[in-house]
């Protein structure tokens, strides 16, 4: 290896040689990516750097194989030398009259040929480049589709595209036919005889679709889907009628929907999308009672409406139930439970769940009620059901809003109710003036919840504490801090300070021999920012937030992941 080499400024500016003859007898006949590929390998020919041509082919934005494939053609023309194919390696030749002559393909051989494409192309006001005609000789020379099947594709394309067609559309729509194995005139004949009629069905579905532009060859891949899916063209129209608006990636997504179901004819189709849009209407309609954001209804109608809908609950009747669900916080799931204890009992008809919802919206009064006597209550399926059972056990209103009167100092106000009337009861105590007074003592603070209910309020207990002690240690710093902004001396050593750590970074790696001098400017930097601290009645240590506890930092546990014992105690009620 060399000791020198050329920097990448110098190299950026010198230049690659191409020869005049490649330009005058090569580049007409070939493609821009075969030009581009030549002349990028060219100047990596002159770069010291290892450069694989995996990461050229990237930097030219295309596959490794078509490269690959590209200079298998400069090697036809004697251009390259491939020594290598895996890893790919490629060698220069000279471009003289000895060697590098290109191999034109023989004109006589397309005379006639060329003839016919020229006058399509005429039609169509259309001329190609020299390259692209070279492209087409060069498709038939590699693949044995009749000449005359070609030109009936190109005629096909100049009747479709007019002004807009390219002989890529022809070059794609020809290798499409020539991978189906259609190589004659008859066969392409009768495949483009399809394709017309395929044309008016899909002009039909994309007014349907309110869609204004020609078909492509995609939109003809999805209606061959469609027919190989067994669905038939009015019930295809159907699905399009009903989407109004949309493309065909959205129609055949419901194409599919229709195929899970076993819609395949029309009038299936139209039955199931008739049902589908009622299904849809009642997941809209529930989800805005529910107060849920619902994007699309598919996974509701499935799993909730359909057979909520199938066990005789209408529209209306869900959504009165779903207006008492949202007064209780539920969801979906909360209110297809709620259905289930329903049907078990036969609450199903319009009048049994206007009944239930009417003694609902009573119960939930009443909870409001009781919790103006006693306190806060949340207003549950669990609420609920205990005042429906107090009713049942003949308690008036009156009675259960005395009950709620003596439970106000209660820490568990419903159950402590509970036990009230249930001492009642059993004491025959149906009015308020047959209370005897020994049975209504003063409500005591009993903790009704178990010992799960009772960790977690002592966690949330903890964690607020430490919470709040790191809030104000951060507050006592953020305030120190903001004091010391406001200095101009505090501001000017703080920005020299990152300077020079910065620099002194960089320095002990690239330029040893600079780090005492900024190490000098750095520790200057720091004293003039102790003195104007100082200055403020402030230490570098007010601008850290101070702990309470050294050990946990008020965080509760320590480096080992043990609870500290910093934690106050509380006396046991």
């Amino acid at each position: 290896m060399s000791f020198s080499t050329f920097s990448k400024d110098f190299t950026s500016n010198m230049f690659t040689s191409v020869e005049n003859r490649f330009i005058t007898g090569y580049l007409p006949q070939a493609d821009g990516d075969a030009v581009r590929v030549y002349l990028y390998g060219l100047y990596l020919c002159q770069c010291a750097e290892d450069f694989d041509a995996e990461n050229a082919a990237k930097l030219l934005k295309m596959p490794l194989s078509r490269m690959t494939e590209i200079f298998g053609f400069w090697e036809e023309c004697d251009l390259v030398r491939i020594l290598s194919r895996d890893p790919l390696f490629v060698e220069y030749l000279p471009v003289n009259s000895a060697i590098g002559k290109p191999k034109p393909i023989r004109a006589e051989k397309y005379a006639e040929f060329n003839r016919e494409l020229f006058k399509l192309l005429q039609r169509a006001k259309k001329d190609f480049k020299p390259y692209e005609l070279q492209k087409i000789l060069e498709f038939l020379e590699n693949n044995p589709m009749e000449h005359q099947a070609f030109l009936l594709i190109a005629e096909y394309c100049v009747r479709k595209d007019g002004e807009k067609l390219t002989s890529m559309h022809i070059l794609n729509k020809a290798a499409k036919l020539c991978r189906e194995h259609k190589l004659t005139y008859e066969q392409v004949e009768r495949e483009l005889a399809d394709f017309n009629l395929h044309e008016k069905e899909l002009a039909k579905i994309f007014a349907l679709l309110g869609i204004y532009r020609k078909p492509t060859d995609a939109d003809y891949d999805y209606l061959e889907k469609w027919n190989s899916y067994g669905m038939e063209l009015g019930a295809i129209y159907v699905c399009a009628e009903t989407l109004k608006k949309g493309t065909l990636a959205t129609l055949d997504l419901l194409i599919g929907e229709l195929c899970e179901k076993e819609c395949f004819t029309e009038d299936a189709a139209r039955e199931y999308l008739c049902r589908r849009e009622e299904i849809a209407s009642v997941v809209f309609k529930t989800a805005r009672k529910l107060g849920v954001k619902v994007q699309n209804p598919r996974a509701y109608s499935d799993e909730y409406a359909e057979k909520w809908l199938e066990r005789g609950y209408d529209e209306n009747s869900l959504a009165q139930l779903a207006g008492v669900c949202m007064k209780l916080g539920y969801g979906f799931a909360e209110m297809d439970e709620l259905l289930e204890k329903l049907y078990a009992q036969g609450v199903v008809d319009g009048d049994g769940v206007r009944e239930y919802c009417a003694a609902q919206e009573k119960r939930l009064r009443l909870i409001q009620k009781i919790q103006a006597a006693c306190g806060v209550i949340k207003k549950t399926q669990s609420a609920l059901d205990m005042l429906a059972a107090w009713h049942s056990w003949n308690f008036s209103e009156e009675m259960i809003l005395e009950a709620a009167k003596r439970s106000a100092n209660a820490s568990s106000p419903l159950p402590y109710m509970n036990k009230l009337l249930s001492e009642w009861k059993r004491l025959g105590a149906y009015l308020p003036s047959q209370i005897p007074e020994k049975s209504a003592p003063a409500a005591q603070k009993y903790d009704y919840r178990n010992e799960a209910a009772i960790a977690a309020d002592q966690r949330s207990d903890r964690e607020r504490h430490y919470a709040s002690l790191r809030q104000t240690a951060q507050q006592r710093a953020d305030r120190a801090r903001e004091t010391a902004e406001r200095d101009e001396d505090y501001r000017a050593a703080e920005s020299a300070i990152k300077k020079g750590e910065i620099e002194l970074a960089r320095a002990e790696i690239f330029a040893p021999e600079n780090v005492n001098e900024i190490s000098q400017r750095l520790l200057a930097a720091k004293k003039a920012r102790r003195e104007a601290l100082s200055r403020l009645k402030l230490s570098e240590d007010d601008l850290q937030p101070k702990y309470a506890c050294p050990k946990c930092s008020d965080s509760g546990f320590m480096a080992n992941g043990k609870m500290c014992d910093c934690y106050p105690a509380r006396s046991e009620t």
